[in-house]
């Protein structure tokens, strides 16, 4: 039993309290037939790799290795095919070297993938030209085509969901383990499209010096680094359909306690953060290390209440807080919240989304989507949002230990600025997101490329 569950805790004990965000499935028969399913097939992941993960994360608390956290706002079924996963994968590498170069940490690298097909929604039903349907929860949930059919909650999604996160899984793991991740080689990583990126050669200056000292170090040595031919990468998705998390909540020979085993690192949104309801009943129970988003609005003593009561005994590694202010409330929201978090003893690791806080919706003046509401991020407030937490950590006397961004290895345009210069009027050029803006291959590399300079 997790050192944060109570006596009482069982994988169900979640549904005798309040649960919000969950869709109004038409069928409860037909959820519970469907779930049953799910809960007799293999594990997506094992206790081993979930065990490793929280001792890095602890190593990140720290100071001694830095967290990468990237990847889709929302996966999709049709995202399931080799090259955007293949894409993925180079862009999160890229990053990481990029990181780790600059840092001299260890990075660990945590893709939102396998897994990230549920989303929460602020509003229960969306309204078209006076026709009002179930809003769109996510591929694991209902379709994104406003029509009825599309819109209905199926539960034969969810059983689709996890075939899709085991494909994506097996993939991953054959190219790692074949050698993709291989830093000998790190030219394999890159993307043909972006080649004329004004921090290509900046990149690729970067990455010239790390084999030259790989291959210094081996001629030295006279042997092969044999570990700089694998790295480890770990998924997370929210959790959020607590039907679908509890079919793969297990106990494991030789092993304490529950795992979730859907999901190395699940995480808690702002919306379903309440002390007194289920997501946080769940989570109390199981053994993975927990991520929770902390929104602006989030108290600093409810920020404390929630590490004591998921990790009432301060386990290691085992709490991960997310900031999330936006460029122009960090200054005042964050330092608080670290304050009452230093006051109570809570190691956690520190980890800024510079990317929820500065959404916002733009009208373009041109193009196919003129005058048409788009939601965008702009490149200058993600970076200002992320400035502003290395700096307040450092006068504060803490560590921040991680970034977290939604991005994709695709040539989109959804969030505007970067060296290339999007404007609001080039979104429509590759808009692609069913839900949030993502940054672009180009933007995720420059970015890591600031950080690091900042770092």
């Amino acid at each position: 039993m997790s050192m944060g569950a109570s006596t009482r805790w069982t994988p169900d004990s979640w549904r005798s309290q309040k649960v919000r965000q969950q869709p109004a499935w038409p069928s409860r028969k037909a959820l519970d037939a469907t779930v049953e399913q799910i809960a007799a097939l293999p594990p997506l992941v094992a206790s081993g790799e979930i065990a490793a993960l929280k001792t890095q994360l602890a190593e990140a608390a720290s100071g001694n290795r830095f967290l990468l956290h990237g990847g889709d706002c929302a996966e999709s079924f049709e995202g399931c095919r080799a090259t955007p996963i293949t894409n993925q994968l180079k862009i999160l590498l890229q990053m990481s070297l990029v990181l780790t170069h600059a840092s001299r940490r260890r990075v660990i690298r945590i893709g939102r993938f396998a897994g990230q097909y549920a989303k929460p929604r602020t509003e229960e039903n969306e309204t078209r030209d006076g026709v009002t349907l179930p809003a769109y929860r996510g591929d694991n949930v209902n379709r994104p085509e406003f029509t009825e059919f599309g819109r209905t909650p199926d539960p034969a999604l969810l059983l689709r969901g996890y075939e899709r996160s085991a494909l994506t899984l097996n993939f991953i793991r054959a190219l790692v383990d074949g050698g993709f991740a291989d830093l000998h080689h790190p030219e394999q990583w890159n993307l043909d499209w972006v080649g004329h990126s004004p921090l290509a050669v900046e990149y690729t200056r970067m990455v010239d010096a790390i084999g030259q000292s790989l291959r210094f170090m081996e001629t030295l040595a006279g042997v092969r680094v044999h570990q700089m031919q694998r790295v480890d990468f770990y998924t997370s998705h929210e959790c959020l359909l607590l039907d679908l998390e509890q079919a793969q909540t297990r106990q494991v020979p030789r092993r304490d306690g529950w795992w979730n085993l859907s999901t190395h690192f699940p995480w808690l949104g702002a919306r379903t953060s309440n002390l007194e309801e289920g997501h946080v009943e769940y989570l109390s129970g199981i053994e993975n290390p927990i991520g929770i988003k902390v929104s602006p609005d989030s108290a600093p003593r409810d920020v404390v209440a929630l590490c004591q009561r998921l990790n009432p005994s301060d386990e290691p590694g085992r709490i991960t807080l997310i900031h999330r202010m936006g460029a122009h409330r960090i200054a005042q929201q964050l330092p608080p919240i670290i304050d009452a978090v230093a006051l109570s003893g809570a190691r956690v690791v520190w980890v800024c989304d510079p990317m929820h806080g500065n959404t916002e919706t733009v009208r373009p003046v041109g193009g196919p989507r003129a005058g048409q509401p788009v939601k965008t991020r702009k490149f200058a407030h993600i970076l200002a949002e992320l400035e502003q937490a290395f700096e307040i950590h450092r006068t504060k006397g803490t560590v921040l230990g991680g970034v977290h961004f939604e991005l994709t290895g695709e040539n989109v345009t959804e969030c505007t600025g970067g060296a290339r210069g999007l404007g609001d009027d080039d979104l429509a050029g590759a808009y692609r997101s069913a839900i949030d803006p993502r940054l672009n291959y180009e933007q995720a590399l420059e970015m890591a490329l600031l950080v690091a300079r900042r770092m």
